[in-house]
């Protein structure tokens, strides 16, 4: 047996699960406040940005009232800080190019933190500019990667896409 009693096991379950549901529905909130400003209306039949982000919190089940206070929040209804869209370059481990999408009420701690994670994994951010081209050339490596560095990379992208401000990175690191 583990633990004194059942409900206690289950509890603990329970609070780590809604832990990261909460996670994923604070991450689905900010893609929809930036899909409603980026195409000035909170209908999705004429905004295609709110559409897709409506179909994916559709996909993970996250409340209508999340929903409708993202977008409240986005319009201007709601009281509280804003949120905006920054990006961010950086080089991986073995020259991988990152492009790094958050969604932040604070840039300055989302700036620090994500330059802490990607020197942490062995990278280092780059100037504006330095890794934005990838986006628009097929996801192909530049170099040969060792498995030492493809491994060191996928880390760095995975701990990357836990942080609760990233929304996503994209990547010339062959899957």
């Amino acid at each position: 047996m583990s633990g004194h009693s059942k409900w206690s096991t289950i509890k603990h379950k329970k609070a780590i699960e809604d832990a990261k549901k909460g996670s994923v529905f604070t991450k689905i909130a900010k893609k929809i406040q930036i899909a409603t400003r980026r195409g000035n209306s909170d209908d999705p039949v004429i905004n295609p940005f709110l559409r897709q982000a409506l179909e994916e919190a559709r996909s993970v089940n996250m409340p209508g009232d999340n929903v409708r206070r993202a977008i409240e929040k986005a319009l201007g209804g709601a009281e509280g800080s804003q949120v905006e869209e920054i990006s961010y370059e950086a080089y991986g481990p073995g020259g991988v190019g990152l492009l790094i999408t958050a969604a932040t009420d604070n840039r300055n701690r989302s700036g620090g933190e994500i330059k802490q994670i990607v020197d942490r994994g062995g990278g280092s951010l780059g100037a504006p500019g330095s890794v934005a081209y990838l986006k628009h050339i097929q996801p192909v490596p530049m170099i040969t990667l060792t498995g030492g560095d493809k491994e060191k990379c996928q880390r760095l992208i995975e701990e990357l896409g836990e942080h609760e401000d990233v929304v996503d990175v994209w990547t010339n690191l062959e899957p």
